[in-house]
């Protein structure tokens, strides 16, 4: 049987591709690889096609410093980021009254684990998240209605994994899996 179109792993982006030859060059910048592997895993990042092959390149290498945390906040009004974005480790989102959206499908994401931490007041919010990632729900604290989220049933690996944290008071927070 063939496979159908929504049964193929996502494409591995240019931006991806970008942020692996960064980071290779950084470890070789840094001593924590050798020139040869250096050489070897360039070679792979720029030809491998799934994933796996692709995390198979940038295994063992150091953890990525977490950097800072970037806020998002609003007392009140909407708080929206979707389209191309550029993701950061740690992203914060702050809103005393309104509703909050989140489109990380085609959003630039560099690192393998993203926090994001909620402190949301009354509001709901939304999470779209890209179809190969990991959520982790388990520090999140809800005053009012519980979390809105079924895991992926068949999730390929090698995705981010994104872990949100923090509290929200009044409104439901729904993550969904982005269909492409």
């Amino acid at each position: 049987m063939a496979a159908l179109p929504e049964d193929r792993p996502p494409l591995i982006g240019e931006d991806d591709r970008d942020m692996a030859v960064r980071r290779l060059q950084e470890s070789y910048a840094e001593g924590h690889i050798a020139h040869e592997d250096l050489d070897e895993r360039l070679h792979q990042v720029l030809t491998v096609e799934t994933r796996s092959e692709f995390a198979a390149a940038l295994a063992s290498l150091p953890e990525e410093s977490a950097g800072t945390t970037s806020t998002i906040a609003a007392a009140a009004g909407r708080i929206q980021r979707r389209g191309v974005w550029r993701v950061p480790r740690n992203l914060r989102v702050e809103s005393a009254f309104g509703r909050v959206h989140l489109d990380l499908s085609r959003a630039v994401i560099e690192h393998s684990v993203v926090d994001i931490e909620w402190q949301l007041g009354t509001g709901g919010a939304r999470i779209t998240v890209p179809r190969d990632a990991v959520v982790d729900i388990e520090d999140l604290r809800t005053g009012w209605k519980e979390s809105l989220y079924k895991p992926r049933q068949h999730s390929r690996p090698g995705g981010p994994t994104i872990r949100i944290s923090g509290t929200m008071g009044f409104g439901r927070l729904r993550i969904r899996h982005a269909r492409r």
